[in-house]
């Protein structure tokens, strides 16, 4: 079944400013819960804004979609508090807290039409009928759905029900939308075509957003701030490009973009450059820091900031070893002369290098960011 069409992009549709502003700050303070002794979130605190699109970005086990049902109200913090603006919610009930929540299974009801499922919380409201006529409909026009109020889920494509859990979700005007991993069971191209949409619906409509996800793609994609999460605790919660470009420790930049480490020793610093003798080999040039000459360091450097030069223009020379052209980029794994580790790069397709050659490896001081080598 062909989808619903993309939401346009050339402003807000006709009836939407009556949505416009109705998201809320929210905040949270200490939270932390234990499940059997062992700790799943530990004393998790934040800040978001109103209007803002937050996401929290962990892998498995990190604590990110506990935090998200401790804000709904689905799971009981063991100590912490939750505010929706200024009104702690910390210990209401999920329905009294008037938040939205879209999840990864769409949960409509199936002997439902979309219309009915998108009524059903206004009529738990008390609503009249014409106002949820009137609401029903501007939501599905909003999400590019006019024409399939009559529907059965069943007759819907996955993007389409989709969409339809999140009309739900909109059509009371919650303060704030809670997301856990909304687009996981679609395919990558419906998912980056719902990204879009998602964004776009929720800048027009001025929400508040916090969304729970795995992929790194998708929170550099989506969001104003992220909070990438790891053992139940916030690593580092900043802009993606703060994330990508200024990461504060070694997990986030492999994290979130799979960083080249390499291992050194500070040779001298300035104010405007650090210099890191390599253990293979070679002087590395990296953005400034305070640690003293001499001190043992690891030098993260993203694949895309690394760059191909002659042999003896670069930090470091080595061999390519694999070159894999994925569409529009070509990855190469370079090993440098007497280090054990390959070297990834990302290049434009056309400037591939080929295995065997000898090759010299560049990057700016400024994409290189040095952390101390944990010891063991």
């Amino acid at each position: 079944m062909a989808e619903a069409g993309v939401m346009s992009q050339r402003g807000p549709r006709a009836g939407a400013g009556t949505l416009a502003g109705s998201g809320k700050s929210l905040s949270a303070s200490g939270l932390r819960k234990t499940y059997a002794g062992v700790v799943a979130v530990d004393e998790v605190s934040m800040e978001i804004e109103a209007g803002e699109f937050v996401t929290f970005l962990g892998s498995s086990g990190s604590g990110k979609t506990t935090t998200l049902m401790m804000i709904a109200g689905f799971v009981e913090p063991d100590a912490g508090v939750i505010k929706v603006g200024d009104r702690d919610v910390t210990r209401l009930a999920p329905q009294k807290r008037g938040l939205g929540f879209v999840f990864q299974q769409y949960l409509l009801f199936p002997h439902m039409t979309v219309a009915e499922n998108i009524a059903f919380p206004l009529q738990l409201r008390g609503l009249s009928k014409a106002e949820i006529r009137r609401q029903v409909g501007q939501v599905l026009e909003m999400a590019g759905l006019t024409g399939y109020g009559r529907r059965r889920p069943r007759e819907l494509s996955g993007g389409q029900q989709q969409r339809v859990a999140l009309c739900r979700a909109l059509v009371y005007r919650p303060p704030v939308i809670l997301m856990d991993e909304p687009l996981g069971a679609l395919d990558k191209k419906l998912r980056d075509q719902l990204q879009t949409e998602i964004k776009n619906i929720q800048r027009e409509l001025g929400l508040t957003v916090i969304y729970v996800t795995h992929d790194q793609e998708e929170a550099l994609v989506l969001s104003d701030r992220i909070a990438v999460m790891r053992d139940g605790r916030i690593d580092q919660f900043d802009t993606p490009r703060e994330l990508f470009e200024r990461p504060r420790t070694a997990f986030v930049a492999d994290f979130l973009g799979a960083a080249n480490f390499l291992s050194g020793r500070l040779e001298e610093h300035t104010a405007e450059h650090t210099l890191v003798r390599l253990d293979h080999g070679g002087i590395l040039m990296a953005r400034s820091h305070s640690y003293a000459p001499g001190h043992r360091v690891q030098a993260a450097v993203q694949p895309g900031r690394v760059g191909l030069c002659a042999p003896a223009d670069g930090f470091c020379t080595g061999t390519v070893e694999t070159v894999t052209y994925v569409g529009t980029l070509v990855r190469v794994g370079v090993r440098p002369h007497g280090a054990e580790s390959l070297v990834r790069l990302e290049l434009p397709a056309g400037r591939a290098p080929v295995a065997g050659e000898q090759v010299g490896l560049t990057a700016e001081a400024g994409d290189v960011t040095l952390f101390a080598e944990e010891s063991g």
